[in-house]
């Protein structure tokens, strides 16, 4: 057809009259070399079969063993998956060429069906070279002077694709003939198969049948219909010359020989080829799937040769979560950003990890994990120098605070709006997160206790290089990431235990210290519950903390029910201040959408059976009222030792210094009441139990034992 074409162009082809002569015969004779060769090919097919049957099987069988196979090896791009298989994100090998193993994820069988009836009927049963086939391609080539059927099987075009090799020239043939031969010898059909699916050329720098199916159709090859089998059969006979998004007429003609074929051969009925036959065929390429982009990177940096990275990720979850965080930023101010994490307090696995409103949005600094950058944490943190309070019977939600000014040895900490609230329980001070109770509570508890509380919740706090932690780390004075805040909350959720936050599926979760009593950390959550809601927002089974750092560079929320812990960062990733922008009114509203995301919420659990549930006038009198107290001078727990093992469930309780009379509590449970330094308690229960001693002026010591 390219010949007669030429032909009838005539003289316009050329310069002049001769010319176009003179190129219409140059093209003949290259037309008359080329039907040559393929008579020659066919001879030679010919010639291969009349010399196997001559030297016998033996010399046969030794030629075929004596076979140096090309590497088998082959690199794919690395996957990383969601815990249901699903494709988050691939990487393109060298070369940047798209290559997914089929060994990651299943292969519609009504495609391989297609394929082998179409390609090579005998796959099978031949031992890599269909003799029968060959034999007929030879004959009609010697009959017609032309290819007329091809006679390569499977194996051969796999020989082909993995040497790179030709498939014209005699020698290439030969090559071919034999490293197929020597595949069958040393791998079974299946093997064969799948190094086909790796490998076969679906144009442009598509390698393989899954990243075909991503690439043209934007899905899996799990479950193609008959149309879309039948193009993915085709496209490889031709791969650029049937490139849908560049010859779609082509693609699309191809593919309705290759379902005429299979209804001729008994693949598919006329009816579903019918149908398929109406269905239009793609005309563009689509992208590949990318979701939890940088989480994706931070793993495939960690361990870069693993060909598929399992992940916890529930990708319907993340692709809902990151349409709300670019729903969130939209028509605010300039370069706002978003990010979000989500992860399942109970198992510890991370569900989602959005780490900005747009990966690709270069204005908005979107390739920055704003999960893993480093920012104040503002007001979030109070809660957990709360829980310290309770735990250490300190305060309990109901004791008396002031909210008055007030100096620690210089500092002088503000409420957000300037105004004080005179006195007023400890609840009330969480949820309106005012500072003075919670700068209060911190001196009391101790700076290297919040520390040391955040490293065992399994954050990793960071200060100025050389400086020491003060008191203004409750109020943000410190660096934390939004994994960090979501691991601390996450604590608190789960009854006060580190919650061991993991993102690789199938991950061991390591041993968990208890970083708080399970009634601390109930009562921090039972409080948050009450904390206010943005004007026209409910959400009142989640327990809810917001933050907002100085200058307004961060807004923060963090958030958990009865299953999930939430914890959202807003603001921009250079740092800069977003003028106005407070936690509750930016990032709570998008905290409460993640949990509508999320679907029904859990319930929190019920108070454990040893917390404190009564009235402010109900309390021991040590708890009705916080006030300043020297830690010098007061109290400490003489008997027993902190870290002592005690034989059976009661216990010598001795305290020296101190006011008399004195509180005793263990894990948050008050056990005796008196004037004397020393008391029995007959009977504090087998386990560990955190001891507390509170005088009348309010000062306490403590010591955990273990009671056997």
């Amino acid at each position: 057809m390219r010949w007669r074409r030429a032909a009838a162009a005539g003289p316009g082809t050329g310069a002049g009259t001769g010319s176009g002569a003179g190129s219409v015969q140059t093209r003949r004779r290259r037309g008359s070399r080329r039907a040559g060769r393929r008579g020659g090919g066919a001879l030679f097919a010919l010639a291969l079969l009349l010399w196997a049957g001559a030297v016998g099987r033996d010399a046969v069988d030794r030629w075929i063993d004596g076979t140096i196979l090309p590497p088998l090896a082959t690199f794919y791009s690395t996957e990383v998956l969601a815990r249901d298989g699903t494709l988050l994100r691939a990487y393109t090998v060298d070369g940047g060429y798209w290559r997914l193993s089929v060994r990651g994820g299943s292969v519609d069988p009504g495609y391989v069906e297609m394929l082998i009836a179409y390609e090579d009927g005998r796959f099978r049963s031949h031992s890599g070279v269909d003799w029968q086939a060959l034999a007929r391609a030879a004959w009609q080539g010697l009959r017609s002077g032309r290819i007329v059927s091809g006679g390569s099987t499977l194996t051969m075009q796999v020989a082909r694709l993995i040497e790179d090799g030709t498939t014209g020239a005699w020698a290439g043939k030969l090559r071919q003939i034999r490293v197929a031969l020597a595949l069958e010898r040393r791998l079974d059909k299946d093997a064969i198969l799948a190094l086909y699916l790796d490998h076969a050329p679906f144009g442009g720098n598509l390698e393989g049948v899954r990243a075909a199916s991503y690439a043209w159709f934007g899905k899996p090859p799990s479950r193609l219909t008959e149309a879309e089998a039948a193009l993915l059969v085709a496209i490889p006979q031709a791969p650029e010359s049937r490139r849908p998004d560049r010859h779609p007429e082509a693609a699309h003609a191809a593919r309705d020989r290759v379902l005429a074929r299979m209804v001729r051969d008994g693949v598919i009925d006329a009816e579903a080829a019918e149908a398929a036959l109406t269905e239009p065929s793609p005309d563009r390429r689509r992208d590949f799937p990318i979701l939890a982009a940088h989480l994706a990177d931070r793993l495939r940096a960690e361990d870069p040769f693993a060909p598929v990275i399992r992940t916890t990720i529930d990708a319907a979850l993340q692709a809902r979560l990151e349409a709300l965080a670019r729903e969130a930023v939209a028509g605010g101010p300039d370069r706002l950003q978003a990010a979000i994490v989500v992860l399942d307090h109970r198992s510890g696995e991370m569900l989602a990890s959005v780490g900005s409103a747009g990966y690709e949005d270069d204005a908005r600094l979107g390739y920055v994990d704003m999960t893993r950058a480093i920012r104040s944490p503002g007001s979030t943190l109070k809660p957990l120098i709360y829980g310290l309070g309770f735990d250490r019977g300190l305060i309990h939600p109901e004791t008396l605070i002031a909210d008055r000014p007030t100096e620690f040895d210089g500092y002088r900490p503000q409420n957000f709006d300037g105004l004080f609230r005179g006195e007023l329980r400890v609840r009330q001070a969480l949820q309106l997160s005012l500072n003075v109770p919670a700068v209060s509570v911190a001196e009391r508890v101790g700076v290297p206790h919040l520390m040391t509380a955040l490293r065992r919740a399994g954050a990793t706090p960071r200060l100025p290089e050389g400086s020491t932690p003060g008191l203004a780390v409750i109020l943000g004075g410190l660096g934390l990431t939004l994994e960090d805040l979501a691991r601390v909350h996450g604590m608190l959720a789960d009854g006060g235990r580190e919650v061991g936050l993991h993102v690789l599926a199938g991950a061991e979760r390591g041993p968990r210290p208890q970083v708080l009593d399970r009634a601390a950390a109930w009562q921090v959550g039972d409080i948050l519950t009450g904390t206010p809601r943005p004007p026209g927002l409910s959400g009142a089974e989640i327990a809810i903390k917001t933050g907002t750092s100085y200058g307004h560079r961060d807004a923060w929320a963090a958030g958990w029910d009865g299953d999930h812990v939430v914890a959202v960062w807003m603001g921009r990733a250079d740092g800069t201040p977003v003028p106005g922008a407070f936690g509750a009114d930016l990032a709570a509203p998008v905290l409460l959408a993640a949990f509508e995301r999320l679907g029904r919420v859990a319930p929190l659990p019920a108070p454990p059976p040893e917390t404190l549930i009564v009235a402010t006038a109900e309390l021991p009198p040590p708890l009705r009222r916080f006030g300043p107290g020297a830690a010098e001078s007061g109290p400490v727990v003489d008997f027993p030792p902190d870290g002592a093992v005690i034989e059976g469930t009661g216990a010598l309780l001795r305290v020296r210094d101190g006011t008399g009379p004195f509180v005793w509590l263990s894990n948050g449970r008050p056990v005796a009441r008196t004037h004397r330094r020393e008391v029995w308690v007959e009977d504090l229960g087998p386990g560990f139990a955190a001891l507390a001693v509170i005088d009348a002026d309010g000062r306490s010591a403590r010591a955990e034992v273990e009671l056997r």
